[in-house]
């Protein structure tokens, strides 16, 4: 009996099908191993799984330092182990050539300076200064420490301690005077918008920058007038009274970099990108835009003073007022709970210091 050869046309069949089925099961492979590396990360790019707990390559480098010494680098190296994609470094003020910045010429404030660019030449060519001055700027290792204002700074006496930092970043028109003990004393600077800048001229302190946040484009014209010492006209668009003077010179003034409120909102908290323009729920808050302004420009990033305690409705909602956590009202600007999410993971893996304890 004759055995019977394949035909050539049930070779052409067999061929190309089992090349398929190779590639197929080859494909379904990658994907799944391709699966299980992005299973280490979050949505957002972050290490699912966060402990405080230096990466060997860390201990490597910072484990000869004496305890309390500034750890060069530090909170990048720390901050890009649980989120490879942070990019460092990036300019902390508005300078001459910031046209040069591709990420915030897009969009308009807040998260850029689209619309903005003529104002901002003026103002910086006036102010002169775009750095924190000639010693901090100096310094091969700098300690960062951003002062929230919340109640929960009260009776802590964490003010000397607060001192002790290079850099002590404080929020909108929270005081000193008289808080001393809790706060320091000390204010290198101080970040705001028209709305939460002090309207006291006497309640400025002497020596501190008064660094410029950008929320609109009616903020930009604001700044004009205040570093041009000009009679404040045309108030409407804000959405609450406005300072009308600001006693800074302008060589002590600064444009925060608008990066910061992008990176923020879209990149580490996951906010709605709402075409790169506010919108409901898409804003950061001031004190997550400087913890993260300090991320790229500090070696080591110290908070106080953050963290609302929604259970504990008669607990002081800020340090230097009787006003109650029930004040708390659901914010058309922000999503609290998904900032804190994003803080809590700084905390957790020891990218930044927590002293109060609230986040």
């Amino acid at each position: 009996m004759r055995t019977m050869k394949p035909t050539r046309s049930l070779m052409l069949v067999l061929c190309p099908t089992l090349v398929l089925g190779f590639l197929y099961y080859s494909s379904g492979r990658l994907h799944l191993r391709t699966l299980g590396q992005k299973s280490l990360y979050d949505k957002q790019g972050f290490l699912i799984k966060l402990d405080g707990k230096l990466p060997l390559e860390l201990q490597y480098k910072y484990g000869n330092l004496s305890k309390g010494e500034c750890k060069p680098g530090y909170s990048e190296a720390k901050m890009t182990s649980i989120y490879p994609k942070f990019v460092k470094p990036v300019p902390m003020f508005l300078e001459p050539n910031f046209k040069r910045l591709a990420k915030i010429s897009s969009y308009p404030p807040p998260f850029g300076i689209k619309t903005q660019e003529k104002i901002i030449d003026v103002i910086l060519a006036e102010t002169k200064n775009y750095g924190l001055g000639p010693e901090l700027d100096s310094l091969s290792c700098k300690r960062c420490i951003i002062i929230g204002n919340g109640g929960i700074l009260s009776n802590k006496s964490l003010g000397s301690k607060i001192d002790e930092y290079d850099v002590v970043i404080r929020l909108n028109e929270a005081p000193v005077s008289g808080f001393e003990k809790d706060v320091g004393s000390k204010t290198t600077m101080r970040i705001t918008y028209p709305e939460g800048a002090i309207q006291k001229p006497e309640r400025y302190e002497k020596t501190s920058l008064f660094v410029f946040s950008a929320f609109k484009p009616l903020d930009f014209r604001w700044l004009r007038q205040m570093v041009f010492k000009e009679k404040l006209r045309g108030t409407e668009g804000f959405w609450k009274s406005v300072a009308r003077s600001v006693p800074r010179e302008p060589e002590d003034m600064r444009i925060l970099n608008p990066y910061f409120i992008e990176e923020a909102a879209f990149r580490f908290i996951g906010l709605p990108y709402n075409n790169g323009l506010m919108g409901r729920g898409n804003i950061p808050t001031l004190g997550t835009v400087a913890i993260t302004m300090a991320l790229h420009n500090c070696d080591e990033v110290a908070v106080a003073g953050f963290g609302y305690d929604m259970s504990s409705p008669r607990a002081p909602l800020h340090y230097y007022e009787k006003l109650r956590m029930s004040a708390i009202k659901e914010s058309w600007t922000h999503n609290i709970l998904k900032e804190k999410d994003f803080l809590r993971k700084l905390v957790t893996a020891g990218v930044i210091q927590d002293l109060t304890n609230g986040i």
